[in-house]
């Protein structure tokens, strides 16, 4: 899918009308005039106008044949959110479909939040929950991040790599549960791409560097089943299939593999007309080649709950060497490429789907979410439960009548009966797996047959059942259970851990729990009233901790200011400042001011060489900070300025601190490489700490004493000559 010409609204008009009539045509050239005035003299940091991304957009959904709604999204998804057009005048304009469609992709822009990662997370909470409502949502969505991460390369590193977390964190897995395969696959090659550059690159030399041995291998092998079928009069479609680059490395990464030991590099895909053809074809393969025990599946007679069928088969090839083979249908092809798209897509006026109902069933996994959404107050925590249900490694089991039940790897009989229906869980009393007794908190494995065993005589759920069961689903309806049967007792429960909670912070319980300020934070956590939050404390539905740390803030607030006050006016009172002190302590001269105690701000660490302002703080004297320090850059900071100078070589007999983040590849010997490269260097080392994610980035903070930023200069020259270093960037705090 991935496309690097620009398509013009021309274009994509052009290519909608294959299938879609001439009025869906205009109207599609309608909701581009809208969103073309709607952004005029905007422009992206390509520099291009912005119009061009809403139409490029637009052109990825046409590419997955989506209906005329959806398209229009498209081109308008960014207008509510970067533009004065509000809901209401939209609405105006253009239906209440097509409206929601672009509020459910809209941020929570106007809104302020305590961090980033709380935006984030709301922001992705109300994405979801408009999904749920109507699926198209996530597909403006994945179209949009699809288009973001080929234009990645404006954008600065840290942009880069968070957006590219991001993607591979929340969009990727999406686009693989709605089975649509070239998205996702182009997602997570690009991710990978700004993630971990070296390897990525190198992958791809590796592959270039055997493409024509690799070719000639899959030619040959097309060659003799082409033969083979034409023997038997079925008619097929046979191609190489190529393999993607992050899935490589993640098999590199996970089994501890390198790239020559990856066998299904070689992959041939086999296109037919009917399912009876499918299995024909698998038996001519087994016939041709001997196949490898236990790398035979069966996705059509039992399809992924993304819709996927096919059946993939893994035999010793002409030359020795491991062969994956996939068989399918024509439908299914296109529902493994396109994947939910696929039920949207226009045939000739009409909807693939034929089974609306089937089709349904198979996503009532995007309802649970609603549910979630009701029962989760926290945003975050809300995120968290989203990614363990959708997002992580499947297992498959069976009930005793063979149906397929799905649920998230790691999950127990618990999770499973709570997933069958709510009162069989909770009256759960004990479980048979494969015919024989196994604890509750067995770990499922794929083709288990779960028998759950049941009396109408338990007395419900443990409290010990929230920490056994894996999925977000089973510990909602144990709540539900705890919240419906001890309401009183937990909002006594609660209370009391509220109350406790706050006097561990060192306040008065009485200090906080003013009407005022319980309403404040009730209704910050969505409830009715304070009994409502109380009771979900004792049903471990929210965290004591949370909500006395909300009701405890203001004071705290108010603490530290006064705790501050006072201690800067003791600093004031020993301070004796001189020209002389303030030589000796900050190496900066304040012009025509003599008698004042001047330091150098911790947040941006100036040193000598930088450029420099002073800011006249309250009470303690004046504060340098680099003249490119974000803290001191409002209207308000800007009226404190004050004219201040390096003292001249006096400063290169002093030590200043600076904070340096290193970002690379993670292996083994990187740190000590970097602490050796500056000890090289003759400079003190304060402070070091890192961390790596699971994509093998790992960033390094250290803090060292310097001169100036010559000294600064030849640090980092140093460090970035160490290998799978990738960049040296100056931290501001």
């Amino acid at each position: 899918m991935a496309k690097e010409e620009i398509l013009t609204i021309e274009d994509v008009i052009k290519e909608a009308r294959r299938y879609l009539t001439e009025e869906d045509a205009l109207f599609l050239r309608r909701a581009y005039e809208f969103a073309e005035d709607a952004h005029k003299e905007q422009y992206r940091k390509s520099g291009e106008p912005y119009i061009i991304h809403p139409v490029q957009v637009a052109g990825i959904l046409v590419e997955l044949e989506m209906d005329p709604e959806t398209i229009a999204g498209g081109f308008l998804h960014d207008v509510l959110e970067d533009t004065d057009i509000t809901l209401e005048e939209m609405k105006k304009h253009f239906s209440t479909e097509v409206v929601m469609l672009v509020d459910g992709v809209t941020k929570l822009g106007k809104i302020k939040y305590k961090s980033k990662e709380a935006l984030q997370a709301e922001n992705h909470r109300k994405m979801f929950v408009a999904m749920a409502k109507d699926i198209r949502v996530i597909l403006i969505k994945l179209a949009d991040r699809l288009h973001n991460m080929r234009t990645l390369k404006h954008l600065p590193p840290e942009k880069q790599r968070r957006i590219s977390n991001e993607t591979l964190e929340i969009f990727a897995p999406l686009a693989h549960r709605l089975g649509i395969s070239t998205i996702k696959w182009e997602l997570e090659d690009t991710a990978l791409r700004y993630l971990n550059p070296q390897q990525y690159y190198r992958i791809v030399q590796l592959m270039k560097q055997k493409r024509d041995q690799r070719e000639t291998y899959i030619d040959d092998v097309m060659n003799e089943v082409t033969s083979q079928l034409k023997d038997v009069n079925i008619e097929a479609d046979i191609s190489g299939r190529p393999k993607h680059l992050y899935s490589i490395y993640t098999k590199m990464v996970k089994q501890n593999k390198q790239f020559n030991e990856i066998y299904d590099l070689l992959a041939v895909r086999i296109i037919v007309d009917s399912i009876k053809d499918c299995y024909a074809v698998l038996g001519i393969i087994h016939t041709c080649w001997k196949p490898m025990p236990g790398r035979f599946k069966d996705y059509i007679a039992m399809p992924k709950p993304n819709l996927y069928q096919s059946l993939h088969t893994t035999v010793i090839g002409p030359k020795g060497d491991p062969l994956e083979v996939q068989i399918r249908t024509k439908e299914m092809h296109e529902i493994a490429e396109f994947g939910i798209a696929a039920h949207w897509a226009y045939k000739e006026g009409r909807q693939l789907a034929r089974d609306k109902k089937s089709f349904e069933e198979k996503l009532t996994w995007f309802r649970e979410i609603l549910d979630w959404q009701n029962e989760t107050h926290d945003a975050e925590e809300f995120m968290e439960s989203l990614k363990v249900d959708l997002f992580s490694d499947m297992v498959y089991v069976f009930t005793p009548k063979g149906d397929v039940i799905e649920l998230p790897s790691g999950s127990v009989p618990l999770d499973f009966a709570y997933k069958v229906h709510t009162e069989i869980g909770n009256q759960t009393i004990g479980s048979k797996i494969n015919g024989k007794m196994e604890p509750l908190d067995y770990e499922l494995k794929n083709g288990d047959i779960i028998e759950v065993m049941t009396s109408k005589h338990s007395y419900g759920p443990s409290q010990d059942w929230l920490k056994i069961t894996q999925t977000s689903q089973a510990k909602n309806k144990i709540k539900q259970f705890f919240k419906k049967q001890r309401r009183e007792e937990n909002i006594s429960k609660g209370k009391e851990a509220v109350d406790k909670e706050i006097r561990a912070l060192g306040i008065d319980p009485k200090e906080a729990l003013t009407q005022e300020n319980l309403k404040r934070v009730y209704e910050r956590f969505n409830f009715i009233n304070e009994e409502e939050m109380y009771a979900a404390v004792g049903y471990q539905g929210i965290t004591a901790a949370l909500i006395a740390t909300r009701l405890t803030e203001k004071i705290r607030r108010t603490k530290l200011k006064e705790q501050n006050l006072e201690e800067t006016l003791e600093e004031v009172k020993n301070e004796t400042p001189s020209k002389k002190v303030q030589k000796r302590d900050s190496g900066v001269q304040v012009e025509g001011v003599d008698n004042l105690l001047v330091r150098l701000s911790k947040c941006c660490n100036p040193v000598p060489g930088d450029n420099i302002i002073g800011y006249i703080t309250k009470g303690r004297g004046v504060s340098v900070h680099r003249s490119d320090c974000p803290n001191v850059q409002t209207e308000e900071a800007k009226q404190r300025y004050l004219h201040v100078e390096w003292e001249g070589t006096q400063t290169d007999k002093k030590q200043y601190h600076v904070d340096l983040e290193i970002s690379g590849y993670d292996r083994r010997g990187l740190l000590n490489e970097v602490l050796q490269a500056v000890n090289e260097t003759k400079t003190n080392i304060t402070q070091v700490n890192g961390r790596s994610d699971r994509n093998k980035m790992a960033v390094i903070h250290i803090t060292i004493l310097i001169h100036n930023t010559n000294h600064l200069r030849r640090i980092v020259e140093r460090i970035k000559q160490i290998k799978d270093v990738y960049t040296v960037t100056r931290t501001i705090q």
